[in-house]
């Protein structure tokens, strides 16, 4: 199956484009965090086992308690803690996200790690891999009922951005608090979005170039206001300049 592209119009009139991960790739890192979870099980497994002297019985119930707890606690702590990725998700690049762009929230990431044993009916994962391959946007049972997406990273390389900033002094180097702040609240995603375009500015028809640099700026002025004397007299193309050098310059840093 073919990877399919999902669009993202922003109130400002931003557009986010976003690769939608397919069921096979998706199987293969649940298949990873399987056996991620198998290995913490066969160790616990040894432990628990001292239980069976006791009872037997005793011992299998510890044992199915501690893996439904295991299976639905490391889906839980790995996609919070790491904004939606998982081991497996991140060996094959993949993250969850929300299906209209906003932040991933913690209640989706419960719904949908809730539904996980539903998804995972009668075996072996069937009925949520038939939702995924028959959804328009590949997303099993649990995805639907949290609004959430899979969506694959791309691997990028990074241009020259010494060279895109060349001759150009950025008045937004003056304020590191607020330089901080934003490179806090700017996805990646966004910040790829701004580079390309400035990448990409000559390939526009002028009054395109001017309207698209318009909305960026503006999308990026409304997550952080710096003073009216850093950024007046500057052209929207210049601030948007600005801007990808602070969240690049970050890059290189670290």
């Amino acid at each position: 199956m073919t990877s399919q592209v999902l669009r993202i119009r922003t109130p400002e009139g931003v557009i986010f484009s976003q690769t939608l991960a397919g069921p096979i790739i998706r199987f293969s890192a649940w298949f990873v965090d399987l056996m991620a979870i198998s290995a913490v099980m066969s160790v616990l497994g040894a432990l628990i086992g001292v239980f069976g002297l006791i009872s037997r019985d005793f011992s299998i119930a510890v044992f199915t308690i501690m893996y439904f707890v295991l299976s639905i606690g490391y889906g839980f702590a790995c996609e919070w803690l790491w904004r939606g990725q998982t081991i497996g998700k991140r060996l094959f690049r993949l993250r969850v996200v929300d299906a209209e762009g906003l932040k991933l929230q913690f209640h989706q990431i419960v719904v949908r790690n809730l539904l996980r044993f539903v998804d995972s009916l009668p075996y072996f994962y069937a009925l949520g891999g038939a939702a995924c391959w028959l959804s328009p946007k590949f997303q099993r049972l649990g995805d639907l009922a949290a609004n959430t997406i899979v969506v694959r990273i791309p691997q990028i390389t990074e241009p020259d951005i010494e060279q895109l900033t060349a001759g150009h002094y950025n008045s937004l180097t003056q304020y590191p608090q607020l330089a901080a702040r934003m490179r806090k609240k700017v996805k990646p995603a966004e910040a790829t979005l701004a580079l390309q375009a400035l990448l990409r500015r000559e390939d526009f028809d002028p009054t395109e170039r001017l309207t698209l640099f318009a909305e960026l700026a503006a999308h990026f002025r409304k997550k952080v206001a710096f003073p009216p004397e850093a950024t007046d007299g500057i052209t929207d193309e210049q601030y948007l300049r600005s801007i990808v050098g602070l969240l690049y310059a970050r890059k290189r840093k670290d």
